[in-house]
């Protein structure tokens, strides 16, 4: 994973996972190396990440070295992006998302 593909996002993995979505809005994205769709949504989370700079957290977990992450929150199908709110999952989004409706859909946890 090279560290330019995900500029925008923080990547988690069992470690700094809870002390990362403890507190704010986050939206995480669970994606693996090898998904085509994946693929399709890191620039648009990147672009995300650049917007929501100080508004919210943009965090990545690989469900290939984070499987037990993927387990807890159920994650079947990928890219799923589910978004936290002080560690709740609140809402959960499975397959590429375009820029709009990420920010539509954050927007309510932001109060905006």
């Amino acid at each position: 994973m090279a560290d330019k593909e995900h500029k925008g996002a923080l990547i988690l993995d069992e470690k700094n996972f809870d002390d990362t979505i403890a507190s704010w809005v986050t939206i995480v994205d669970f994606w693996a190396e090898w998904c085509g769709p994946c693929q399709m949504m890191i620039p648009v989370l990147n672009q995300f990440a650049d917007m929501m700079e100080w508004k919210m957290k943009v965090a990545k977990v690989n469900v290939d070295e984070n499987p037990n992450l993927a387990a807890k929150f159920r994650v079947m199908s990928i890219p799923n992006l589910i978004i936290f709110k002080d560690w709740k999952p609140v809402e959960q989004l499975v397959w590429v998302q375009p820029l709009d409706s990420l920010e539509k859909i954050c927007g309510k946890y932001l109060g905006e």
